[in-house]
Formats: C-alpha cells, sequence, structure tokens
C-alpha cells in the first residue's frame, strides 16, 4: 500500500490535513512570547514588574507568555511591547 504523503513536503501535509493555519499560529505565538521573555530578561523584569508596567494581572501575562495559548490580542501584544520600550510591528508578507 503506497503512502500518499510521501514525495510531499510538510506543508502540503498541514495543507492537506487541514492543519496549517494552526500550526502557523502557534509558531508565531511561540516566536513571540519567546521575544517578550528575552526582553524581559534583558530588562532584568520580574513577570510581576511587567505585568505592573502593562496595566495587566499577572494572569494575563503568563497567558500571553503561554506558547501553546494562541489566542492573544493586539492590545495585549501593543501593551507588552511598549512596556519593555518597544514598538510593535506587524507585517503581511
Amino acid at each position: 500500500m503506497r503512502n500518499p504523503h510521501i514525495g510531499t513536503n510538510f506543508d502540503d501535509f498541514l495543507d492537506e490535513e487541514d492543519l496549517r493555519v494552526d500550526a502557523e499560529a502557534t509558531a508565531i505565538k511561540r516566536v513571540i512570547a519567546y521575544q517578550i521573555e528575552l526582553e524581559m530578561k534583558q530588562a532584568n523584569l520580574s513577570k510581576t514588574a511587567m505585568a505592573e508596567r502593562m496595566h495587566t494581572s499577572r494572569t494575563a501575562l503568563d497567558r500571553l507568555l503561554d506558547p501553546a495559548n494562541a489566542s492573544v490580542t493586539l492590545q495585549t501584544l501593543e501593551r507588552a511591547a511598549l512596556a519593555l520600550g518597544k514598538t510593535l510591528r506587524i507585517e503581511l508578507a
């Protein structure tokens, strides 16, 4: 029996299984969470201090930093960027 996925690339597989959108959203969220954590470490900011700068709760910050939680608002991302002295840049490629 021939495997229908042999010879295709991973993107094709994700498209065929209707998984690509979720996989890309998760990957993007992981990168964002990682970048925010790096910036917090460089600024020597604890989660509590970061949450205070963002005018939000520690729980909300934990959700932002959770790579598995792909639901995050632009407002939350903007508050995180401003709290770190950064600007948020989003682009379509």
